[in-house]
């Protein structure tokens, strides 16, 4: 009964693909659902942004063995994320008009920062996306009882999930999302009531947790472990800000308004509902002391799913592995569509000027299958983490893509020069200390390139023989629109052939 479900529930998925490629006339709708939705499809695809693999499976299982200081990336960081990115970006980027972040930058700065942030922000999904396709093949895995390989999981994953991405677009992405937040949510509460019966309520469960000191936030007064804390909660909340996938959702919303609050409510939900997971793993800690050993010992991520096959009935079960199913495949679906999406907008597109609407959505949809296959490749041959995947994913735009956007953003200052010294100096300085000392080092390197990038911007902006151009007026923004709309007027009326 249980595979049975999980089958009808992905044909289900496939077929709102389908469904969704047929309202998709245009890059524009492929890349941004056109700019038509409204508040809680906003709202339900901002939440998905982060509730996939990392916050079920990897939070919970990263909670469970550190406690409430281990995750500070997850869900605080990447929470506080979303509400900043709605807070301080989405009015300014909402009203450029345009599909990427690579395009802002190209519009405030030049082609060649437009490359290398492109580059950064697709390296960095590398490691996120693949996380989500080895959470599949792990869930594949668990409810065929090993039937299916959590190797062959990944590629029935990663084909499935393909399959609608590539067909719909961001309007599946958000349908989708709109559909499985409905599912997520009430399968993990009905979790959560099912097992509180089984540890005497939810209070037993927080009154162990303190007890052995899971509930500790912040770590020992030491200064180097205060560092690394900090870092830790910086990568997240920082460095994925100046990502594709998040900036999609906030240009899908129909007005600044709704992206504005979209941004914040999808934001908040997601904090308050990750503990969900992170209270049902625990759990285990009461139910099963000894299984949960022996499972913290071999595989930290099975305490979640293990648990629930062997103490819930199958109703229960297949409720679950929806749940999971729809949180996993709502995530890697934008997460594989963002980087496809600004690759070939931002670096295919420079050298095919001539190139159509049409042509240019199935470059779109041809990427979008080649990155999947890179995807695949690297979750296949990594053995790092669910957890440890994500993090160390947005350590690449943490040093090299945030200072560029947060500086041309707020400084009418920065200039081309200083965006290039942040980037090289960023990127640089946190790969040459990752490779020279790597975890010995007692700041994080990405903390210091983040430093430097920082200083590179201030630098590079303001010495007199690296000053170039840069726009006139007291708002950026505003010529930035206007630069924009030129553009498109243009576009509109010398149309490539």
């Amino acid at each position: 009964m249980l595979i049975w479900f999980v089958v009808l529930y992905l044909l289900v998925s496939i077929g709102i693909g389908l469904v969704a490629a047929t309202r998709v006339h245009s890059a524009k709708d492929f890349a941004i659902a056109g700019r038509h939705l409204p508040l809680p499809v906003v709202t339900a695809t901002v939440f998905a942004t982060w509730f996939g693999a990392e916050a079920i499976f990897g939070v919970s299982a990263t909670f469970v063995k550190e406690g409430l200081h281990g995750v500070v990336a997850d869900p605080f960081g990447a929470s506080l994320c979303l509400i900043i990115a709605g807070i301080f970006f989405s009015r300014k980027l909402y009203k450029l008009n345009v599909l990427t972040l690579g395009d802002y930058f190209r519009l405030r700065y030049n082609r060649t920062v437009e490359i290398l942030t492109t580059l950064c922000i697709v390296i960095a999904y590398l490691g996120w996306v693949s996380a989500q396709i080895k959470a599949l093949g792990l869930l594949f895995n668990v409810v065929t009882d090993g039937a299916i390989s959590q190797t062959a999981g990944m590629i029935l994953g990663a084909a499935i999930v393909l399959t609608y991405t590539t067909l719909g677009g961001m309007l599946s992405v958000a349908i989708l999302d709109f559909v499985q937040m409905g599912v997520i949510m009430g399968g993990m509460l009905f979790i959560a009531w099912l097992i509180s019966g089984q540890t005497g309520g939810v209070m037993p469960v927080i009154a162990h947790a303190s007890a052995a000191g899971k509930l500790d936030f912040f770590p020992e007064p030491d200064p180097w472990k205060w560092i690394a804390f900090i870092g830790a909660g910086l990568t997240m909340m920082l460095g994925s800000i100046p990502q594709q996938d998040v900036f999609q959702r906030i240009t899908s919303a129909r007005t600044a308004k709704i992206a504005l609050w979209g941004s914040i409510l999808g934001g908040s939900i997601y904090f308050c509902f990750t503990f969900v997971p992170m209270f049902i793993a625990y759990s285990a800690t009461l139910i099963n002391p000894a299984q949960y050993t022996a499972l913290m010992a071999s595989d930290s991520q099975l305490v979640l799913p293990t648990l629930v096959l062997e103490q819930t009935p199958v109703f229960a079960q297949a409720i679950f592995f929806g749940a999971v199913l729809s949180a996993i495949m709502s995530c890697s679906s934008a997460t594989l569509l963002a980087p496809s999406v600004a690759f070939a907008e931002n670096i295919l597109r420079g050298f095919l000027p001539q190139m159509g609407d049409h042509e240019f959505l199935r470059l779109m949809r041809i990427t979008i299958i080649c990155f999947a296959g890179a995807v695949l490749a690297f979750a296949l041959n990594s053995n790092a983490s669910i957890f440890k995947m994500v993090e160390n994913a947005y350590k690449v735009t943490l040093a090299g893509a945030f200072v560029p956007l947060f500086f041309g953003a707020f400084w009418k200052r920065a200039t081309t020069q200083g965006a290039l010294a942040a980037i090289f100096g960023g990127v640089g300085s946190w790969v040459l200390i990752e490779v020279l000392v790597g975890e010995a080092s007692p700041v994080p390197p990405q903390l210091i390139g983040l430093l430097v990038s920082m200083a590179g911007m201030v630098l590079g902006s303001l010495v007199p023989q690296w000053v170039g151009h840069r726009l006139p007026g007291e708002d950026i923004h505003e010529a930035l629109h206007h630069r924009a709309a030129a553009e498109t007027h243009h576009t509109a009326e010398h149309p490539p052939h």
